[in-house]
């Protein structure tokens, strides 16, 4: 691993700073992705700005309409915590099923979404409660804020503090998951918003990334049922596709998870 500076700052203000002032700097979060990569050459930053020493980045309170979790909330905190586990327990589900107990205990949600890995899960579940993500300049619409593969609306020297998650009337999460890795080949998150609207949001299959599944949003708004898009596909066009999951196959899966999670919601 090649040579850096380590900064541990107090405050926001503190790490806004040190980004401003060295344009090779990145934020560590859990360094669940940004280690490994670090070791492995693919990255290479002058400096590493580590946001654990920041007092309130990781609480997670509940708000009017549902919970807002701080950035540096582990997805261990997030599966844990009490107020979560009463309100909104298939959301607490879906952070227990993140990789490992070592990435579980390290990774962070603010970090997972800021990496935005296809195969994630917290993107999916947060598209379909209709999430917002704060940062140090704004509050953006989560279906504004990722912006394909591996990228996000996010600016350079940006910081997400939190992230806002309206707890949806239904909600919810399957997937099938690769056994080595622990990332979802193809996850499904479903979810009726309060105003009555369902929402699909795809993760681990489309190649642009995490997104909604409009054809059967428009089965589900009519009837919340498994029934409802038994003989629907996704285009197998759309999908992501390697030696082991064909675009064919991989559509089966979406089909497949989407109706275990209408079955999860009812």
């Amino acid at each position: 691993m090649h040579d850096f500076a380590y900064h541990r700052p107090r405050d926001l203000a503190e790490a806004l700073a040190l980004l401003s002032g060295d344009d090779g700097a990145m934020v560590l979060a859990g360094g669940q992705t940004l280690l490994p990569t670090m070791k492995q050459g693919l990255n290479q930053p002058s400096a590493l700005i580590d946001l654990s020493g920041i007092a309130g980045l990781s609480d997670i309170h509940e708000i009017a309409d549902g919970f807002q979790i701080g950035a540096m909330a582990t997805h261990a905190a997030v599966s844990g915590d009490p107020a979560i586990l009463r309100r909104f327990p298939a959301f607490a589900r879906v952070a227990r099923q993140i990789g490992d107990p070592h990435i579980r205990n390290r990774g962070t949600i603010g970090g997972s979404l800021a990496n935005n890995d296809p195969s994630a899960d917290y993107p999916a579940a947060l598209l379909a409660c209709g999430a917002v993500i704060v940062t140090d300049r704004s509050e953006l619409p989560v279906e504004e804020f990722f912006a394909g593969l591996f990228a996000t609306a996010l600016d350079f020297g940006e910081i997400i503090t939190c992230i806002k998650v309206p707890q949806p009337r239904r909600f919810g999460y399957a997937s099938i998951r690769n056994p080595a890795s622990r990332y979802a080949s193809t996850g499904v998150a479903v979810a009726v918003r309060q105003d009555g609207t369902a929402v699909v949001a795809v993760t681990g299959a489309g190649q642009d990334g995490v997104y909604r599944w409009s054809e059967a949003e428009a089965r589900l708004n009519d009837d919340f049922s498994v029934a409802a898009v038994e003989s629907l596909l996704p285009n197998a066009d759309d999908m992501m596709a390697d030696a082991r999951t064909p675009g064919p196959y991989r559509a089966a899966l979406v089909l497949a998870m989407t109706k275990a999670a209408v079955r999860a919601a009812h």
